[in-house]
């Protein structure tokens, strides 16, 4: 079958590389950066399996800028293109998906376009009503930042928002091409199917934020927060995973998500998004008060990216609190070795580790790594159990 790939993040990348094993696929984007490093064999995003992938060379898979040469003769489109939270409208921006769209109706209109950018709830069938277009459907994806082609490889479920034919074709399309095959799939229609993307992120958002609350509590009343989380997930029922304290939840999915299913449910009654949404801003109020209690003159940011094994420093949770701590009127300076200009964020950025920790009294880091070892008392960071 003749696949393209609308989209080289991620999830693009990763759904790309997935169905390339079996399939002719082209990949398309926008950043011809992007398109040179996989044509070359190289991942443009830090993920080890993409990596391995790529560089075996085994893969039917070509990329391009071009969207004649994208698009002609494609059966089925991968839309995964970007889909950002727009807070004055309270809603995603959707236009690159429509875009997208657009541009395979003119180019080939036979193709069937299968969305894996997150959407609002209802989007598709809004899509099918306004425009007429009946090639679309939804087709959640659930991956990690870092490990998305894993995910795809061993799928923890398939969800494909059409009850048809076509939907079971593209379902087993995802399944055959994985190395997991006792997959769950499920058929829904696309307004469930996109519920349920969204009540997935935002119940992930929901753990980080709750353990994070306990972590909060533990600090003001020097109660262990390690024992009481190690003690509580003990119980089956709560289970040993998204636990570890942190800055607070970010990156770009669970923000996004969490904030557009809030707006798309704000009329029923409900305080629980809301809550994780409110309780996530208060995590990141609580640990800037508790840094500024130590009166620090000069504070070393130790890395920018939202979590361990990412390159993504979209929405993390440590650029709020330089925020805050930038309100307070603190002098920071940043430790970024990925990062290539002198400065980011309005700060110094310092590559050499040394000198970072030489230059500030207090190292505040989302996640404990072993280079920070040598800096002992000087290191702020709520991370107990050294992982994300």
């Amino acid at each position: 079958m003749k696949i393209t790939v609308a989209g080289l993040g991620y999830v693009g990348l990763s759904n790309a590389i997935l169905l390339s094993r079996q399939h002719e696929v082209t990949a398309i984007d926008i950043t011809e950066a992007r398109v040179r490093d996989v044509n070359a064999g190289r991942s443009p995003i830090v993920d080890r399996e993409c990596s391995d992938y790529l560089a075996s060379g085994s893969l039917t898979l070509r990329a391009t800028v071009d969207p004649e040469v994208a698009y002609a003769g494609a059966e089925v489109v991968i839309i995964a293109t970007p889909t950002n939270y727009d807070a004055e409208t309270h809603a995603f921006d959707t236009s690159s998906i429509e875009s997208v769209i657009d541009a395979v109706t003119a180019i080939n209109p036979d193709a069937l376009m299968v969305i894996k950018s997150t959407v609002p709830v209802g989007y598709v069938a809004g899509l099918k009503a306004r425009t007429g277009c009946k090639n679309v459907l939804f087709s959640p994806e659930f991956l990690r930042e870092g490990r998305a082609l894993y995910d795809n490889l061993h799928p923890s479920r398939i969800v494909v928002g059409e009850v048809s034919a076509r939907g079971e074709r593209i379902a087993e399309m995802f399944r055959a091409a994985a190395i997991k095959k006792d997959v769950p799939v499920l058929l829904t229609d696309s307004t469930e199917a996109e519920a349920i993307k969204l009540f997935a992120n935002t119940y992930l958002a929901l753990r980080v934020t709750f353990f994070n609350e306990l972590d909060t509590i533990a600090m003001a009343n020097g109660l262990d927060a390690r024992e009481m989380i190690e003690t509580l997930c003990a119980d089956p029922h709560v289970g040993n995973q998204y636990n570890n304290p942190s800055f607070g939840y970010g990156g770009y999915c669970l923000p996004k998500d969490s904030k557009q299913l809030l707006a798309n449910f704000g009329a029923v009654p409900q305080q629980m998004m809301r809550a994780i949404v409110e309780g996530n801003d208060a995590r990141k109020a609580a640990l800037a008060r508790a840094i500024l209690a130590r009166r620090p003159q000069r504070v070393g940011v130790h890395r920018l990216v939202m979590k361990q094994g990412s390159d993504n420093f979209r929405q993390s949770a440590v650029q709020d609190i330089i925020a805050l701590l930038e309100d307070a009127g603190v002098e920071m300076v940043i430790y970024e070795p990925a990062w290539t200009e002198d400065s980011v964020l309005g700060h110094r950025v310092e590559r050499d580790l040394g000198r970072f920790g030489d230059a500030c009294d207090l190292i505040i880091a989302n996640r404990m790594t072993p280079d920070l070892a040598p800096f002992g008392a000087k290191v702020f960071t709520r991370d107990l159990f050294g992982q994300n």
